[in-house]
C-alpha cells in the first residue's frame, strides 16, 4: 500500500511528537505534585524573558500540527481558544489535536506538495508557498521549535526527562 509522502512526513510525525509531549507534561505535573511545586511555576516558566512560557509553547505546537495538516489536507483548520491554564487543560488540547490528526487520511494529502498555501493572507506579511516547502521549510521547523522549547523549559526546571522522552514512540 502506498501513501502520500506529504501525509507520511506530516501526520505521523506530529502525532509522535505530540504524544511524547503529552507524556513529558504528565511527568512535569507529577513532579510538581511530588515536590509541592505550584503547577503555574512550571506552566509559566520561560527560558528567557522575551520567550513564550511553557503553556504557550504547547499551544503553539498543537496549533502548528493542526494547521499545517488541515491546510495540506484541504480541510478547515480546527479553532482552539488557546485558554489552557493547567496541565489537565494542555492534556485535553493534545488529546483533541491527536484526535483531529487521526481523523485525516493519506488520500486527503494527495497532490498537496504542489498546492499553494498562503500564510497571513491579506496582510503585509502575506507569503505564498507550495505545499512541500510549506511543510518542510516552515511547518515542521516551527512545530519542532515549540516542542523542543517546551521540553527545554521542563528540563531546565529540573524535570528528569531525556532524549527518549522527547522522541516518544516511533
Amino acid at each position: 500500500m502506498t501513501t502520500s509522502p506529504m501525509y507520511t512526513f506530516a501526520v505521523p510525525v506530529f502525532k509522535q511528537m505530540l504524544l511524547a509531549l503529552k507524556a513529558v507534561l504528565a511527568q512535569a505535573s507529577a513532579h510538581a505534585t511530588a515536590h509541592s511545586i505550584e503547577p503555574d511555576a512550571l506552566l509559566q516558566a520561560r527560558l528567557y524573558p522575551d520567550m513564550f512560557a511553557l503553556a504557550k509553547q504547547v499551544q503553539i505546537a498543537a496549533d502548528f500540527a493542526r494547521g499545517v495538516s488541515a491546510r495540506l489536507a484541504g480541510v478547515e483548520v480546527p479553532a482552539q481558544a488557546g485558554q489552557e491554564k493547567s496541565f489537565a487543560d494542555l492534556d485535553l488540547l493534545l488529546d483533541q489535536t491527536v484526535s483531529f490528526l487521526e481523523g485525516l487520511n493519506a488520500a486527503q494529502f494527495e497532490g498537496s506538495e504542489s498546492k499553494e498555501i498562503i500564510l497571513r493572507p491579506g496582510t503585509p506579511k502575506e507569503k505564498k508557498l507550495v505545499g512541500q516547502t510549506y511543510l518542510a521549510n516552515y511547518g515542521l521547523p516551527q512545530f519542532f521549535f515549540h516542542v523542543t522549547t517546551a521540553y527545554d523549559i521542563l528540563r531546565h526546571n529540573g524535570i528528569a526527562i531525556g532524549k527518549r522522552d522527547y522522541m516518544g514512540v516511533y
